[in-house]
């Protein structure tokens, strides 16, 4: 059975520079720090820098869990990411948004009012 969104990885070319912005962006600090692989907890999930790869807009996406999606997107947009695509209602009160990570990976929101944080396991 396949379970709920576990580690989500981006390329970060200036492994450095990328833990920086990350470590601002959601507030945590990495628990794991090598040259190979930057990790760090985030609400109970792993978001995983890596120094190699292509950082880029193609391909899967994720989205990250928000309370009030507009107030997240502007204190990101304040630390340097841009609007891949602008807040939009998806339908049954769901919001999401897309950013530009400032190293080209797309970073997703979703405020979703139906999450059920009981059936994570």
């Amino acid at each position: 059975m396949i379970k709920g969104l576990r580690t989500v990885i981006y390329p970060a070319p200036d492994l450095a520079q990328g833990k920086d912005w990350y470590t601002q962006a959601f507030g945590v600090a990495p628990y794991f720090d090598q040259p190979f692989y930057v990790g760090f907890a985030v609400g109970g999930f792993e978001l995983g820098l890596v120094p190699d790869g292509q950082p880029g807009q193609t391909g899967a996406k994720a989205y990250w869990g928000v309370d009030d999606i507009e107030a997240d997107v502007a204190r990101l947009l304040a630390l340097g990411a841009t609007v891949h695509a602008a807040v939009q209602d998806v339908g049954d009160g769901i919001r999401v948004a897309e950013l530009n990570d400032p190293f080209g990976n797309v970073l997703g929101l979703i405020q979703n009012p139906h999450f059920d944080l009981q059936a994570v396991r």
